[in-house]
């Protein structure tokens, strides 16, 4: 188990702590739940008792039992496959017993548009904090953060101030994301005056505290700090920008946000997938889907029915004869 965890995840994986934790969680709920239907003690547990039929009660049971969405089953099954993979290598008489795992089907989820904020919500989320305050000076500069790098929530807790570079023409910040992979962002000069601003009220706890974004009490901000914050100007936002009532927004939205910007700007799709730090543009491709300008253009270029006859394209004589001779050409 120590191997999985510490060597193969943490040393060759790099994984995050998040991803760390969530691999512990999935794994630890199956071994709890084989141990109390066999009536065995975790420790007394064989991969032959974690066999094909248990691991789809215990999928099961997460939905029944607990109230797991089916979201959150597939989730537990992908870090239970990848654990079951992992024992297959080390102990590969075993590998029938992980592919009757692996064979394991994720359910069909009902997709789900990704909600974003518009240019005109952003401006009246930010127009709401109040920067006289040094609470409202840090609020701002976070939400300046994560709206110009589209940063993910653990990135921006993560920030270190000597991640942050606040000279005028090289203003940047450095991101550490998944896997470890940095990268470097440049910084807006009203990203940088909401930073500066803040740093002149910061006040840690600790005197060589080094995260940039602290709480209240002094000490680093937190993922569910962060959410509230978010979740808090939006609700305050939404009295005059009505707009953003009918949206489900967490702080992620912020990185969706930004994305759309990107795209909207004519920016290339693999240069969005850097400025994200994402390890493949094919995670950037559903930014595509939402794009309701670029949809309408799509629109707007092709043809319609002409002379409102209702005849389209595929309705004109030798159609059917140009598929049938497609073939031969292939």
């Amino acid at each position: 188990m120590e191997p999985f965890f510490c060597q193969y995840l943490g040393a060759e994986k790099g994984a995050s702590r998040n991803t760390l934790v969530a691999y512990r969680d999935a794994v630890k709920l199956l071994l709890c739940f084989a141990a109390d239907a066999l009536h065995k003690p975790v420790d007394r547990l064989t991969v032959e008792d974690l066999d094909e039929q248990r691991v789809l009660a215990f999928l099961d049971a997460l939905e029944s039992q607990r109230g797991c969405s089916p979201r959150t089953r597939n989730a537990r099954l992908a870090v239970l496959r990848t654990f079951f993979d992992y024992i297959a290598r080390r102990s590969p008489e075993l590998l029938l017993h992980v592919q009757r795992i692996r064979g394991i089907a994720f359910k069909n989820v009902e997709h789900r548009e990704i909600d974003y904020l518009q240019e005109d919500e952003i401006q009246a989320v930010l127009r709401g904090v109040d920067v006289q305050t040094r609470d409202g000076c840090r609020d701002k500069a976070l939400l300046m953060m994560l709206n110009n790098t589209g940063a993910r929530v653990s990135e921006v807790c993560g920030l270190a101030l000597e991640d942050v570079r606040l000279d005028p023409q090289l203003a940047q910040v450095r991101l550490q994301g998944k896997g470890r992979r940095e990268r470097a962002c440049p910084l807006w000069p009203e990203t940088v005056a909401s930073i500066e601003a803040y740093l002149k009220v910061r006040e840690p706890q600790d005197a060589g505290e080094g995260r940039l974004f602290l709480n209240v009490n002094g000490r680093p901000m937190t993922r569910f700090g962060v959410d509230y914050l978010t979740k808090k100007y939006t609700a305050k936002a939404a009295k005059q920008c009505p707009s953003l009532a009918t949206k489900r927004l967490s702080p992620h939205s912020w990185r969706h946000s930004t994305a759309m910007q990107l795209m909207h700007a004519g920016i290339d799709i693999a240069m969005i997938a850097i400025w994200l730090g994402h390890a493949t543009v094919n995670t950037v491709h559903k930014y595509s889907h939402l794009d309701m300008k670029m949809k309408r253009d799509i629109l707007e270029k092709s043809p319609r029915p002409a002379g409102g006859n209702g005849k389209y394209s595929w309705q004109r004589p030798g159609t059917l004869k140009w598929l049938d001779a497609l073939t031969n050409r292939l």
